[in-house]
């Protein structure tokens, strides 16, 4: 294939997936100039890799490339203790009441303290709500993006918006 026909190729296949990559590596580094930097990487090693590329789901396949680059870029630029580790006994409180008051509330949280939540979660509970809530994708997209397994996705998930809905309840019950 030419380079000319691979680019173009490239262009039509990949391309359209760019605002999920970026909306990705925003969520991820939480800054729109590293975003923008992660981005353009991953594109990069897309293109490199491109003639491996076996078909299949392109926009997982994007956003895995761009969840490495990511991760990849954090690790570099970032010091040690920007990213919070898992911790059973603080990323798992008791699960009361879910159906209404949970819809309640996320209804009602404005965009900017529904933000400031996001961010406060820790990174791998926040890119699964990324991928599935803005990005729309499936469980098994998810794992695959992520390579983990499908019940890590719906725990992670689940504890995400346990987290997200107990930080919102805050957040408004303080009058934010």
């Amino acid at each position: 294939m030419s380079d000319t026909t691979r680019r173009e190729r490239f262009e039509l296949t990949v391309l359209p997936h760019l605002d999920a990559a970026y909306n990705l590596a925003r969520w991820l580094t939480r800054n729109d100039q590293d975003a923008q930097d992660v981005t353009q990487e991953a594109c990069l090693r897309a293109f490199r890799f491109f003639g491996g590329y076996q078909g299949g789901n392109m926009r997982a396949w994007l956003l895995t490339i761009v969840r490495n680059t990511g991760y990849t870029w954090m690790h570099k630029n970032r010091r040690a203790d920007s990213t919070e580790l898992f911790n059973e006994e603080i990323h798992s409180p008791e699960v009361s009441g879910r159906a209404d008051p949970e819809i309640h509330v996320l209804a009602s949280a404005d965009k900017e303290t529904l933000n400031r939540a996001l961010e406060e979660l820790p990174d791998v509970f926040r890119e699964a709500l990324v991928l599935r809530e803005m990005e729309d994708m499936s469980y098994r997209e998810i794992a695959d993006v992520t390579s983990v397994s499908l019940g890590t996705v719906m725990s992670r998930l689940a504890r995400a918006r346990t987290r997200l809905r107990q930080s919102l309840s805050f957040e408004l019950s303080r009058g934010h």
